[in-house]
């Protein structure tokens, strides 16, 4: 009996760790500026400026936003030069945008 109550805490323990898990990756997406920056690194990495060509923001602001999508392990960066480039290193977040953006879409037509 101790087995079996023991197995229920653990898969109890796992759900919850899968729960916080998403609501911390939903926290992450929950800023409509870092869903742009996501959309606009789909098709490959790009630098700041070119972010910045795209998407119609502050270079203070997009910055604090691309740390913020590093730091939860969305992005990766790598340096060239003056340059940091960005791109995407959790397709897992790729596919989550674009089947909600694509719900959202298709609802509003």
């Amino acid at each position: 009996m101790a087995k079996t109550a023991s197995r229920e805490e653990n898969a109890l323990t796992e759900s919850e760790e899968v729960f916080e898990k998403a609501a911390d990756l939903f926290r992450v997406m929950s800023a409509p500026m870092r869903l742009r920056i996501i959309s606009a690194l789909c098709n490959g990495e790009k630098n700041v400026g070119e972010l910045l060509a795209e998407i119609d923001t502050t270079q203070p602001n997009m910055s604090q936003h691309l740390n913020t999508l590093y730091q939860a392990g969305v992005l990766g960066k790598r340096r060239e030069g003056v340059q940091i480039y960005y791109r995407i290193i959790n397709d897992r977040v790729v596919t989550l945008c674009r089947s909600v953006c694509v719900q959202i879409a298709s609802e509003s037509d």
